[in-house]
């Protein structure tokens, strides 16, 4: 069902690669819900993702670009005023690649010059992103940037590497930002902490298997998934949640703010009595 959050706002959407990312959902709710948009991703996410389906689904124009280049950048923001007649409402940053975790290096033995590019496409992107947008003026009075993060950037998780550190990084921009942004352009820049998602980069993360089956039990509500995050984005592209900025906001059922929860316990008691029993 759709409310018409979205109609007559103009908006880039970053990051859809299949069906699977939530960019893609993003892509489809936000078209629902009356928008029109540019789409981009790399060359190389272009050729072997489904984007063009997308784009044809949602009337909507690809512009190919490296998220790490300030020229890229400048040109999607350029040609994105002149295909939708103007400056933009709402921006998704749905960016994230770590080639230490795909390379398997651990934390304690990481590749700097993976690391670096980690920090760079996955967070310092979403800097050249907003600065690009700034000295263009390319956004609207009220417009709404969003980023997609994780809760290891304020906790430790197994497996999530240097991932953490990038989506630390992430949150830290969307608030120095969202403070000029606010301030200077009534703009707000918000982080969005999703449930862990397989999608076509989570899948990449080790063990989020399990990882996913834990935080479903820990949480209340069980985690969110990719079409929910996309219908929250769409909350936060709309003109109903004008005052929030600065804000990193937890999208994953309760997990969040949980300890324990009595599934979770379950399990872990039935483990150590086998344990015990020696089983």
């Amino acid at each position: 069902m759709a409310y018409n959050l979205l109609k007559g706002k103009r908006g880039i959407i970053f990051g859809a690669l299949d069906e699977n990312s939530i960019a893609w959902k993003v892509a489809e709710i936000a078209f629902e819900e009356g928008a029109i948009f540019t789409l981009s991703n790399t060359p190389t996410a272009l050729r072997f993702g489904e984007i063009n389906e997308l784009a044809k689904k949602c009337n909507a124009t690809v512009i190919p670009a490296d998220a790490t280049s300030v020229d890229d950048l400048t040109h999607v923001f350029t040609e994105s005023m002149k295909i939708l007649g103007g400056k933009v409402d709402f921006i998704l940053h749905s960016i994230g690649m770590s080639l230490n975790v795909r390379k398997k290096r651990v934390y304690n033995d990481l590749d700097y010059n993976y690391l670096n590019k980690t920090l760079d496409i996955s967070s310092i992107s979403f800097h050249k992103m907003l600065q690009v947008a700034f000295k263009l003026d390319a956004i609207n009075q009220w417009g709404s940037v969003v980023a997609l993060s994780y809760i290891a950037a304020q906790r430790t998780l197994y497996g999530y590497n240097d991932m953490a550190d990038a989506k630390a990084l992430l949150e830290s921009i969307a608030r120095s930002f969202g403070y000029i942004y606010g301030r200077e352009r009534k703009i707000r820049i918000n982080t969005i902490s999703q449930s862990p998602t397989l999608t076509t980069a989570g899948s990449g993360v080790k063990g989020v298997g399990s990882l996913m089956d834990f935080t479903d039990r820990m949480s209340p509500l069980g985690n969110a998934d990719a079409h929910e995050c996309a219908q929250y984005c769409v909350t936060m592209f709309s003109d109903l949640t004008r005052k929030v900025t600065m804000q990193n906001l937890f999208h994953d059922g309760g997990f969040s703010s949980m300890g324990m929860s009595l599934r979770a316990m379950n399990i872990y008691d039935k483990n150590l009595e086998q344990k015990l029993n020696g089983d």
